[in-house]
């Protein structure tokens, strides 16, 4: 269905392109009827089908696949490499010194003391 963005979604449209029916009857009825060439018309006067309708169109071979995202294992270890805040690309960390505290200088640092026990 060709409808304007604005309009409500059961509201009025401006042309039945097909149907779809994701629960066929017994009788094995048709699951999908598409207008091919008014959906083509519709594409190229620059109508933009809502995620559903772009997977219906790809199955029915009117639009390419969409694109695949790349994406980590679930659950995999983490790349802990800090991210430039500007670029977004990954920083060298070679000769970075670390500190836990910012405030604490070199020379700072001290040992932890031992633990004693006074009785």
């Amino acid at each position: 269905m060709a409808a304007d963005s604005r309009s409500p979604r059961d509201g009025k449209h401006l042309e039945v392109l097909g149907y779809y029916n994701p629960l066929p009857g017994k009788d094995g009825g048709k699951r999908m009827g598409l207008k091919f060439d008014r959906v083509k018309y519709w594409l190229s006067v620059g109508a933009q089908p809502s995620d559903p309708v772009q997977r219906i169109l790809f199955r029915a071979g009117v639009l390419p696949p969409p694109p695949l995202l790349a994406m980590g294992r679930k659950g995999g270890h983490r790349d802990r490499n800090p991210i430039h805040p500007m670029t977004g690309r990954p920083l060298d960390l070679e000769g970075v010194t670390i500190v836990d505290d910012p405030n604490a200088t070199e020379g700072d640092a001290e040992e932890p003391a031992e633990p004693s026990l006074e009785a």
